[in-house]
């Protein structure tokens, strides 16, 4: 019994693996880079010059206002500074959920 497991393992292994590292490559692909031009604490929302941003559907480089999910991300940053981003479409329009400074 303990040796026709062994294929099983290492194939739920190599599996795993691959499901990781796709997963980490797609979380890769949805950071945006850019920049920040006005920032707007009371309105909670955060104007960005970005490059294309494909996991949103924009082919162009642009600038957008965004809601942010977490008004604390706006202390962290300042207006010209370079940062990465993820960012989701809601109903009331295009929200940053994860904000950095770029490295």
């Amino acid at each position: 019994m303990e040796t026709s497991m062994k294929p099983i393992i290492r194939i739920t292994a190599a599996l795993a693996l691959t499901l990781g590292l796709t997963m980490g490559a797609l979380a890769q692909a949805a950071t945006i880079s850019g920049e920040v031009k006005k920032i707007d604490e009371g309105a909670g929302k955060i104007t960005l010059k970005h490059g294309a941003a494909k996991s949103l559907g924009m082919d162009e480089p642009m600038t957008m206002v965004y809601r942010v999910k977490d008004p604390g991300m706006l202390k962290q940053v300042k207006v010209g500074d370079k940062v990465t981003f993820e960012a989701e479409e809601a109903a009331s329009g295009y929200t940053v959920t994860r904000l950095q400074k770029a490295k």
